[in-house]
């Protein structure tokens, strides 16, 4: 019993300085290939991925459906009649269809939005943060007045001279949604700059840009990674909350949003067509920000054990 008590401890011991010699970015995998809960979630994300990837190799040539076709006399068919899977809507287009491709045109909107306002965001607020003085209090400047204007009333201005489509989306919540990514990075940047290895470096003469992209990028990748999460998360609820207004990406292109909105005037008569744009909406956002706080926790020094 001592024997096996001994070798115990000396396991223990063992695993303990393995963990102390591991780097924060293997700990931080380590801690979030041990949250089941956030690799369901992060499993469920690359899943629909893929899906919306292959929607159009799917419908064209698995399903051999147009989701745009409409076919009138088919129109509310129930759920498996027909050879509609989840029905069909309120003009005969194939339900299932239609969420394959509102899938990819969702998630881009939420991916490609999200990194444009990211790119943006990081790069402003790097160069704010660390180079300080006026270029930092003219940054300041323009957000605070930009970040004044609410945004969907700037929206709401911008619908009634354009058109919104997915391309204009993206480039609207990109080029007006980096406010608070910039503040968040330029807190981090300033933050960082102030450190002993920040200033060893400088002191061997290291340039701004080295320093930037060796010393300080590395340090935010975390952060960058929370923001994205959430971010796709936001963007997709913010471009069904535009369809709901009217103001999102319009048919016959399809959206979750617009699917889900489309549906709530039939309500009594196709209860399906508003179950499944609602069900992806939900499942799909509740999974970033799973993956986002799994994230957040595991790059926490003070949850490390």
């Amino acid at each position: 019993m001592f024997l096996f008590k001994r070798n115990s401890s000396k396991k223990k011991k063992a695993a303990a300085e393995q963990l102390v010699s591991l780097s924060l970015t293997q700990k931080a995998l380590r801690s979030i290939w041990r949250d089941k809960l956030t690799l369901l979630a992060l499993a469920y994300l690359v899943g629909i991925t893929i899906i919306a990837l292959l929607a159009p190799f799917i419908t064209n040539n698995i399903m051999q459906v147009d989701p745009n076709e409409p076919i009138t006399a088919n129109k509310f068919t129930p759920l498996l009649t027909d050879g509609y899977i989840l029905g069909a809507d309120d003009i005969g287009r194939d339900q299932l269809a239609r969420l394959l491709h509102a899938s990819g045109v969702s998630m881009g909107i939420g991916f490609f939005g999200t990194l444009l306002a990211l790119c943006i965001g990081v790069v402003l607020g790097m160069i704010a943060g660390f180079r300080g003085g006026y270029i930092d209090d003219a940054l300041n400047w323009f957000v605070t007045t930009l970040d004044s204007v609410p945004f969907l009333f700037l929206l709401i201005i911008m619908a009634s001279f354009i058109s919104f489509n997915s391309t204009t989306l993206i480039l609207v919540f990109g080029l007006f949604g980096w406010f608070g990514i910039y503040r968040l990075i330029r807190g981090q940047a300033i933050s960082l700059r102030h450190r002993e290895y920040i200033t060893a470096a400088s002191a061997l003469g290291a340039g701004t840009g080295r320093i930037i992209f060796s010393h300080i990028l590395p340090n935010l990748v975390s952060i960058t990674a929370i923001v994205l999460m959430r971010g796709i998360a936001g963007l997709i609820l913010a471009e069904s909350g535009l369809s709901f207004l009217g103001y999102g990406v319009q048919p016959p292109q399809a959206t979750w949003g617009n699917m889900l909105t489309k549906s709530l005037q039939f309500m009594r008569l196709g209860e399906h067509l508003i179950i499944f744009p609602l069900f992806m909406i939900s499942l799909t956002v509740l999974c970033f920000y799973i993956v986002g706080d799994g994230i957040r926790d595991a790059f926490d020094p003070t949850l490390q054990r």
